[in-house]
């Protein structure tokens, strides 16, 4: 008889991935399809960090099991420059994505997982992987599903010195709230009090609407990990890379998890991280990406949030990312006429009446009755979309009419989502 390991009893499939592979299986069966499930960047990754892997695709060698060192440093160079928190090469670890160093950090550190809710999906599957305990922390659409220090201070308070991770996202996966320097230093200071190792994971700052992104480690610098990588901000979400950076406090942990790297993925592919200096070394064309980026996602963002609230569904307005995080609730009487009462069979039977792929709220943390969904503002041509912004003056406004133009696909998505909410609830 096969025998599963406890742990994984019940475990499917991650839902973005569920929700991509299914979307494609409806479109090569003839259904036109909008993919707003997957959260995956839309623009290409940069000619300047295309290039260097071009130029590296001849590295073959098994490298350091923490990374590169000149990886390494170019992380810690990143962080320094950008987020003023100081640190150096042997600070770094590079693993396979971010999301393979989360469950690394998860199996050497025995302690209690918090998560705010909403959150990404995997976070709580993987601790689940490992045995580890889950404690919610469900945050209030009157706040922007942001996380408050006092919630955070009282869910503690009973049981002070438990060992503890918290995991903070912002910006945010799944609502696109990102947090002021007030706020994570208010959260930073509860983190200190209670001893706790805080993951922030970082892996959208760049994607911050204004460019504005802080990290809350400026506040809690000797427990903060800053998860980043390639996959959102330099749109190579399928070159698998991603970096963790910690404080010489927590150095043994990140020993810890290189010991346990070397015995599982050994190291990352050698091309990737060669290219991968470039990419964090930044430079004029980059941060001309990335401001191009940013401005193209803020107008799609507003745009879509404005119609959508237009509607009568409930939306707080995004900060940063390629999300929205809807509240159908206001239409839950009409909806429940329907038979519509979760978040679940919202999705479903919006999917099936206008072919627009979402995910429910509840694979976020949230409860399945509470009509939540993601939205991932993200099927358009991304590189189309860069160079027609590009040709234009620097001042130009990224109006309706660009949206339409190159964000098409998404705000007819949009449309076909408020019609069937407008009308199903009536």
């Amino acid at each position: 008889m096969m025998r599963l390991n406890l742990n994984v009893r019940g475990l499917t499939d991650s839902a973005t991935v569920a929700i991509n592979e299914h979307s494609e299986r409806l479109r090569q069966s003839g259904n036109r399809v909008f993919r707003l499930g997957l959260g995956q960047s839309p623009f290409p990754v940069p000619d300047p960090v295309v290039a260097a892997l071009r130029a590296n695709a001849h590295q073959k060698a098994y490298l350091a099991v923490r990374g590169l060192p000149a990886l390494r440093e170019a992380v810690a160079g990143y962080v320094s420059r950008t987020q003023r928190v100081e640190g150096d090469a042997s600070d770094v670890l590079i693993g396979p994505g971010s999301k393979e160093l989360m469950f690394l950090l998860q199996l050497v550190y025995y302690g209690e997982i918090v998560v705010p809710t909403p959150a990404w999906v995997s976070y709580a599957p993987q601790a689940q992987i490992v045995g580890r305990q889950v404690a919610w922390i469900h945050t209030r659409p009157e706040d922007g599903w942001l996380l408050q220090a006092e919630q955070l201070d009282q869910a503690w308070r009973s049981d002070p010195t438990r060992p503890r991770i918290l995991i903070l996202n912002y910006p945010n996966n799944p609502t696109g709230g990102s947090y002021t320097a007030a706020e994570l230093q208010a959260i930073a200071e509860v983190a200190r009090k209670y001893g706790a190792v805080l993951l922030s994971d970082e892996i959208y700052g760049e994607l911050h609407f204004r460019g504005q992104h802080v990290s809350i480690s400026r506040f809690y610098p000797e427990g903060t990990i800053i998860s980043g990588g390639l996959s959102k901000w330099c749109g190579a979400g399928g070159w698998r890379l991603g970096t963790f950076f910690f404080p010489k406090q927590l150095r043994w942990l990140l020993e810890t998890m290189g010991a346990v790297a070397s015995e599982t993925y050994t190291s990352v592919s050698a091309p990737i991280q060669h290219a991968a200096v470039r990419a964090f070394q930044g430079g004029l064309e980059i941060e001309r990406y990335l401001i191009n980026s940013r401005r193209i996602l803020r107008a799609l963002a507003r745009e879509s949030h404005h119609r959508l609230v237009t509607a009568g569904i409930a939306v707080a307005k995004p900060a940063g990312a390629f999300y929205l995080f809807p509240d159908f609730g206001p239409l839950a009487e009409g909806l429940a006429r329907r038979g519509i009462t979760r978040s679940d069979t919202l999705c479903s039977a919006l999917l099936e009446a206008t072919g627009v792929a979402i995910l429910p709220g509840r694979e976020f943390g949230r409860p399945a009755e509470e009509l939540t969904a993601r939205l991932a503002l993200v099927d358009f041509d991304g590189a189309k979309a860069l160079v027609a912004l590009g040709a234009l003056p620097s001042d130009a406004p990224v109006d309706a009419d660009f949206l339409e133009a190159y964000c098409g696909p998404v705000l007819e998505a949009v449309d076909r989502i408020t019609d069937w909410a407008t009308s199903t609830s009536s």
